[in-house]
């Protein structure tokens, strides 16, 4: 299947996990255990996999490899724990913004970051020129947020500090697909890379919940009994993570990002036209922004030069 394609369907996949963990959240009052529910039921998924799985095991160990060699930082993989972080923003702010509003504000944080780590080579797969049609690609993005959300900017029901760390949580991703793309190229193994992501995530989630335990900020609630697909969102999240951090090293980050924007979008005005968000409308503005997001994706995602590794002499 071509790789722009795939992109797409991990877009779908983005907003079906956030419409499961947003309702999740919705149900638990607590968006932080919301998160945990959806990392550590991935983690169970991949873990259990892992224990039938020779490839993932030599994943491991080319990692490890990686590491001592020096081929690769170790706190890089910890890029897990930036995927926790963006989970814990997404429940909390999906049952406030919606899908649809929420993926455009994402969206916008992902392409802006994305010109950032591309330039600097972060992925590991080589750097990519800043060129004219990219900047216009993220311009664009960011300006569909502010036209998906105009006819509510005044209204009670929407907040405007949701929709700004809706873009924050779209720039943290951003830099976990780069990371993750680095480490994928190291364990040659994408489910080893998934794994990892989850360990991390739920390490970090975990920590977070205890402090806010005992500092009597957090209290923790029995989970609902349904609907089932509301428990979906960690393995989504496995799927999703082994997909990205192989096709991440092959498209680069903005393009990755351009193409699943596609399938995010349609993914994500879909599931607020069938099962919406409490109080979430659809409006001609959010379409408009819609319109306007594809827009930067023809714009940028045709653009993929790169500038040339250069050569190192050991």
């Amino acid at each position: 299947m071509r790789l722009d394609i795939l992109a797409a369907l991990s877009g779908v996949m983005i907003a079906l996990q956030a419409r499961a963990n947003g309702e999740l959240s919705h149900r638990l009052n607590n968006g932080l255990e919301a998160a945990l529910v959806s990392f550590g039921s991935g983690l169970i998924i991949i873990a259990a996999i892992a224990s039938f799985n020779p490839a993932i095991k030599a994943g491991i160990k080319n990692l490890r490899t990686a590491v001592s060699n020096k081929e690769i930082a170790g706190w890089k993989l910890f890029a897990g724990a930036l995927g926790g972080s963006f989970v814990a923003i997404q429940t909390n702010i999906v049952p406030l913004i919606g899908v649809a509003i929420y993926s455009v504000a994402s969206i916008a944080g992902q392409t802006a970051m994305s010109l950032f780590v591309d330039r600097i080579g972060l992925t590991g797969g080589g750097k990519k020129l800043i060129s004219t049609r990219r900047v216009a690609a993220a311009v664009l993005t960011v300006l569909a947020v502010l036209v998906s959300v105009f006819d509510r900017i005044d209204a009670k029901n929407l907040s405007m500090v949701a929709v700004v760390l809706g873009c924050i949580a779209g720039a943290v991703v951003g830099v976990q697909r780069a990371l993750n793309g680095q480490i994928n190229e190291h364990s040659h193994q994408s489910f080893t890379t998934s794994l990892l992501n989850f360990i991390t995530g739920t390490a970090s989630l975990m920590i977070l919940i205890i402090g806010g335990v005992v500092i009597g900020k957090i209290q923790l609630v029995a989970l609902p009994a349904g609907p089932w697909w509301i428990y979906t969102g960690g393995i989504i999240g496995v799927i999703y993570i082994a997909f990205t951090s192989t096709i991440v090293q092959h498209l680069g980050v903005l393009t990755f990002t351009l193409f699943s924007v596609g399938g995010q979008l349609v993914g994500s005005l879909v599931i607020d036209l069938v099962s919406p968000t409490a109080g979430v409308q659809v409006s001609t503005y959010l379409v408009s922004g819609i319109l306007l997001t594809y827009l930067g994706v023809i714009v940028g995602g045709v653009s993929s030069s790169r500038v040339q590794k250069p050569k190192t002499h050991k």
